[in-house]
């Protein structure tokens, strides 16, 4: 679809959304959706990793062993402190 618009046509709506949502409120926009796409990309290594720690070859060796997990932190971005919480992970629970 891009490859039948004309560079006119591209700088039409270019100019359309910034009359839209303004100057000001793009980039702020720009800046929440990279963080909620490195949110994204930091889960979805997070699961694989998960993953491949409860493969069943894994999960016969330790079973055994009881250790308990360290709790897992949510961040932002890389280096922020400011926004981590920890995650509540329903699949362990503490025996009392």
């Amino acid at each position: 679809m891009i490859g039948n618009l004309k560079p006119l046509e591209i700088v039409l709506i270019l100019a359309v959304i910034l009359l839209l949502f303004g100057a000001k409120k793009l980039p702020d926009m720009a800046r929440s959706l990279g963080k909620s796409a490195r949110i994204l990309k930091s889960e979805a290594k997070a699961m694989k990793k998960d993953d491949e720690a409860t493969s069943p070859a894994d999960t016969a060796a330790t079973a055994p062993e009881q250790q308990t997990p360290a709790p897992r932190t949510i961040k932002a971005a890389p280096g922020d402190v400011t926004t981590a919480r920890p995650v509540n992970d329903p699949s362990h629970t503490t025996q009392s």
